[in-house]
Formats: structure tokens, sequence, C-alpha cells
């Protein structure tokens, strides 16, 4: 059980000391982006950045209780969500140095009834998200049917242990949390303690981080700013979660500031090891593929200076950490809200350019020009990707071949952005003067060039078809969530997922329909002349949803 004092002691850790040498403005352009991002009156979001250890900047903007009116302190902790993961890594790590477990060990040495083939994924893949068993949060329905119960460490891998593996282990990667509820249980075999108990007896309370605890212990969540979503453009308090479900991949709660202390221990080798460390931090190989994710960590770059860190979602919260180890920067940015004003991944990234006196060109949107940039629409490829450009409607779209397309905004210059990113394109002409696409991921100096391919492929016809044929197929349908499919007052076909918006259905033939919003098909399946059936083809995966009425 931890008082606000105790957080306030634990900050001071940190903000104790002069301010450190950033550039002369940044506290003026940092306090301008805060403003910017998150508005005064709702949700909004804690910062803090820190250089050498001392705290250069310490804001709040926004409201921790808006029914309340009270507004955030830079000391409040929050849900921390799949930072987590970093902390149960280092733990596992620490386990390896200590001899008391191998990387390459198979999971079925500590939990013997494990079913395969995810019995046989190794520590290591279970680190690095390679295991190919199935991650609990991805499973239909439970999500909305289990997050708000109280789960033992059985219970959550009840959730998982027999769904079909999404790929066979180390063959691919997908982010995936029941890897960490299972290093969490690994944790609890080698120790013979819970997960969060063995953390904060060889991790935590050594460190001297008051805040960071488990968020599911009584008093646990104590004094943290109040969990906020959206529903339309209404602010609402967040779905309830009990902190025993995000386990060892989400439920630790903490300050920026223990945050922040805790990444600098990290870092310079106060936790773990050199070598063990070089581990946690390095990419992930798949055969001729490296995926920029580590054991817990996720290596990257801001302005064309490494970092390394990672973000976290949750009920409620959304929150990103990273540290830029050369200049010894780290910067944390935590809203309470899991729809936030602005994503805190951006934020903290701006901040850290900022910091670094490299700031990242805001591009502002420009009147589009149709006739202009017709010539540029078209599809472009790398060695491994294809996006195609295109225009519906009198907006401008890109589409990455096998994902949902993406509004894209006009600048100044044949540049492009997307909408709350730091991504953008220019278009130029190469020697034969044909297109070429300059892709600036994150916003980075270099850009990826994608030669042009070819024109915009038509879309596939839509079959008209009448409305008879259309209130057939209407009704309330019931999968992992509730579905809704009506027709508009365009007679066109439409279908609600849960609380997702609602989409548009493009028929293809009587019973197959394309959704316009995003890459997927709906089939539906006919008894008696009418829909009985439903299935949403997305992913390669087949979602059913039987009719109700």
């Amino acid at each position: 059980m931890r008082s606000k004092l105790s957080w306030a002691a634990s900050a001071a850790l940190v903000l104790a000391g002069p301010a450190a040498a950033l550039p002369a403005d940044f506290k003026a352009k940092a306090d301008a982006l805060l403003a910017e991002s998150f508005p005064a009156d709702g949700p909004g979001a804690i910062v803090l950045v820190t250089e050498k250890g001392r705290a250069a900047y310490a804001s709040g903007r926004g409201l921790a209780d808006v029914e309340a009116g009270k507004p955030l302190d830079p000391a409040m902790p929050m849900r921390l969500g799949s930072i987590t993961k970093q902390f149960t890594a280092a733990m596992v790590l620490k386990l390896a140095e200590e001899g008391r477990l191998s990387l390459d060990d198979p999971l079925s040495k500590f939990l013997p009834d494990y079913p395969q083939p995810g019995a046989a994924a190794t520590v290591r893949q279970l680190l690095n998200h390679t295991s190919g068993i199935r991650s609990y949060t991805g499973i239909p329905g439970v999500m909305i049917s289990r997050a708000d119960k109280k789960h033992s460490t059985s219970d959550m891998i009840a959730l998982f242990r027999h769904a079909p593996p999404e790929f066979a282990a180390g063959k691919d990667w997908a982010y995936n949390n029941s890897g960490y509820v299972l290093l969490g249980a690994i944790i609890e075999q080698v120790t013979r303690k819970p997960w969060y108990a063995a953390l904060n007896e060889e991790i935590i309370r050594p460190l001297g981080l008051r805040s960071i605890r488990y968020g599911g212990l009584e008093n646990g969540e104590k004094g943290i700013a109040k969990p906020y979503t959206r529903q339309g453009d209404k602010v609402v308090p967040a779905l309830p979660i009990d902190m025993s479900f995000p386990h060892a991949a989400g439920a630790l709660v903490g300050t920026t500031a223990d945050l922040s202390a805790w990444a600098r221990a990290l870092h310079q080798g106060k936790v773990i090891g050199k070598a063990s460390y070089s581990q946690m931090i390095a990419p992930t190989k798949i055969g001729d593929r490296t995926v920029p994710y580590g054991y817990g960590l996720a290596p990257g770059k801001v302005r064309g200076r490494n970092l390394v860190g990672h973000d976290g979602g949750i009920y409620g919260f959304q929150t990103d950490g990273i540290y830029l180890p050369a200049e010894d920067i780290y910067v944390a940015v935590f809203a309470n809200s899991d729809q936030s004003a602005s994503d805190p991944e951006i934020v903290s990234r701006k901040l850290a350019a900022l910091a670094v006196g490299d700031p990242f060109e805001e591009l502002k949107e420009a009147p589009l020009n149709a006739q202009a940039v017709e010539p540029f629409l078209g599809v472009y490829r790398t060695a491994d990707a294809e996006r195609t450009f295109f225009l519906k409607n009198g907006k401008l779209f890109t589409k990455r071949k096998g994902n949902s397309a993406l509004p894209v905004l006009p600048a100044v210059g044949n540049r492009f952005f997307y909408p709350d990113s730091l991504t953008w394109f220019a278009i130029e002409r190469g020697a034969d003067g044909m297109p070429v696409m300059q892709f600036h991921t994150d916003g980075e100096r270099a850009a990826v060039p994608a030669v042009y391919a070819g024109p915009v492929p038509p879309e596939p016809a839509a079959v008209a078809l009448p409305r008879a044929d259309l209130e057939r197929l209407a009704g309330n349908y019931q999968g992992p969530l509730p579905i809704v499919v009506g027709i508009d007052e365009k007679g066109q076909l439409t279908l609600k997922f849960g609380p997702q918006p609602i989409t548009h259905l493009i028929a293809e033939s009587p019973t197959m329909f394309r959704v316009e919003e995003v890459d997927a098909k709906v089939e539906f399946k006919l008894d008696g002349g009418k829909a009985s059936e439903l299935l949403i083809h997305q992913g390669g995966r087949a979602l059913p949803a039987k009719r109700k009425d």
C-alpha cells in the first residue's frame, strides 16, 4: 500500500537537481506541443523528460477527474499497460543469469501439462513473440467477456491453452500477450512466488521504485488518474478491467518519474548484465526478415538517433516511454484515456526530437488539386511491399497490399502525410521520368523509395441487388460481439460490429460482400430464402455469427 506522499518522494529521486541542458526554447516548445495535443478540459497526459537522470521538463495537461475538474499532476501513477513487459523480460533474464533457467528451455519444462505444439516453444520465443501461441487478447469475445473478472495464473492460461497456434514456433512473429502471461507463470514456477512478488522483491524494491506495483493488489490502483474512453464525441469512463487479467503482460502501475529511474538503471547495467541487455534490445530475425522487437523492448530511431522503448495500451490509458542511450535522454508520456486526443507514442517522439534540437517538420494540409495529383496515382513497389495511392470520393488514400486503406492529406510540394502520424511521403520524377514515392516512416530523414509499378487497378464491379435480396440479409447476428446488418437511406447494406463504427457493404454476389472501409469480406449463408449465418473474412480467418431474429 502506497500513499501519495511516497509517490511524491519517489518523483523527487528524478526531479531533484538543476535543470538539464536541453535547447533554450525547449520548455516553450514542449508546452506548445502539449497544448495542441491534449485538451485542458478533458482527459489529458502527464509528461516527463530527463537528461542524465535529472528532470528537464515535467508537466501535466488535462484532467485526472473530468467530473470533479481535478487536474493531472505529474506525480500521479497510471496503468503502465504493456510497458510491464520489459519488467517481466528483465526478471526472466535475471533468472537466466543466475542459472535458474535457460532461454532455450521449452515451456514444457515449467508447465508439463501444457499441450503441444505450444509446449515446445522456448522461453526465448515467448520473450520475442515468435512462439506462435495464440494471444488471448485477440481471441474473439475474450476481452469483452472476461476482462473485468479476477483471474489466477491458471485461469489466464486456460483462456488460450487449447487455441490453435497462429504459426509454428520460430517461423513467424506476432505480438503476443499470452507469451508474457506464460513468462509470468515461469517466474512463479522458478521463484515459488507470485510473478509480481518476485519482481517487487528482486528488482523493483532494490531500485527504490516506490510507485511501481501490481495493480491487482488491494489498493494497487489507489491514487491513479481516473480512466476514460470515448463514445463518439463523448468522454465516458473506460470499460472496467480487473488488473489480474493483463497479468505479467500489462498489470503494473507507476509514475513517469519511477519509470524514468527504472529505464536508466536498466540501460546502465544495474538490473541485468551487458550480454543480457544486448539481447533484450536486439531486433528479432525470422529467416531473412528483421522485426524491430527484442525482449519486452523495441529498438528504433528518432531523427536518426537510436532509441529503445515500449508503449502500452489498456482500458483507460495509453502510455509510452523511450530512452535515447547516446544522449542519455528519457521521455515518458502517460494519457488517462484509451482513445487519447493524441497518441502518446507520437508526442514522445516529438518531445525527444525537440530535446535533441532536431524537431520534426510540421506538414500542414494544403488544398487538394486533383488534376495535379492524378499523374502520381498508382501502384508503388519496394522489394518487400506494395502500396496503392488513389483518389476516392474527392479524398486521397494509400492502401498497402493486405491492409485497409489509410487517408492521406496533401501538403505543398508534392508531399503527403497521414493524419495523427509522423509518417509522410513525397513523390518525384525519377531519371526515367516515372514517379517515385519517397516514403519517410515515422518522419525519419532517410526515405525508402518505392517505384511506380502501374495504374490504380479497377475495383471489382459492384453487383446491383434488388432491395428484397438485401432485406433477407438484414438482421441481428451474434458472434463474439453483437452484429447488426441494416440498410441505409441510400439502399446500401451496412454492418455494425459491437461498438465499432458502421461499415458499408458492397455486393460482389447475392451472398458475398466486400467491406468498403476495411480489407474484409462478409459472406452470408442462406437457409429457406433468409440468411441464417454470416462469416467475416479478414486476415486469413473467418469469424462466424449466427442470426438471432
